[in-house]
Order: structure tokens, then sequence, then C-alpha cells
């Protein structure tokens, strides 16, 4: 799948659990890790939870798994790694103490709309 794809995919699923102000940085060149986060938040560790279980069956169903996932049991900070797209789940202050938008301030964004 296509990192593109990946994306959609990703915002999609997010989007149908409620996830808020979600954002695609493009990190190719500024990070070896990845070539794309994909940031969001959400209000509480309940939907941070939802939100990450909709977003493994969402890919999953595409024969997707996460090489590492991360933070899943507090729920503050929740990391999945899909290769060249790493997904960021935060609960809203957890995003805001970490900032990861203002520490990759270089790296182009897109706001997923819908």
């Amino acid at each position: 799948m296509e990192p593109s794809e990946k994306i959609d995919a990703v915002c999609e699923a997010a989007h149908e659990r409620k996830a808020e102000d979600i954002v695609v940085m493009e990190m190719a060149g500024r990070s070896g890790l990845c070539d794309f986060f994909v940031v969001m938040s959400a209000p509480s560790s309940v939907r941070v939870k939802a939100i990450v279980d909709h977003v493994e069956e969402s890919l999953k169903r595409e024969g997707l798994a996460p090489r590492v996932k991360e933070g899943y049991a507090e729920a503050l900070w929740v990391l999945l790694d899909y290769g060249d797209v790493i997904v960021h789940v935060f609960y809203h202050e957890k995003r805001k103490f970490y900032d990861l938008e203002t520490l990759w301030g270089d790296a182009p964004r897109r706001r997923f709309l819908k």
C-alpha cells in the first residue's frame, strides 16, 4: 500500500471515531524514521483507545499491522508505526505538552478536513 493510501485510511478511520485536529506532516528528509506523521488528538483516554483500535482494525483489513505500538495502556500518547507512516494519537493535554507540530516546524503539513 502506498503511503498516500495509508494516510487516507488512517485519517478516515480516525475521523470515524471523532479524532480531532488531524494533521499530516511530511517528514521525508527530516527524520530517518518515516516519511509521514499523522498527528491527532482526543478529549479522553477512552476516545484515544477507540481511535487507535479503529485505525488498527481498518488497516488490518488492508493486510497491514503496526510494526510497533506504544503507549496504549496509558492512552495519553499512542504511537503506531506503519513503516513509512507513523500515527500519533494524543490526549489533548499531552499533544500540547509534546507539541510535535512546533518541534518539527519546518515540515510541510496539511489538515485532514471532512
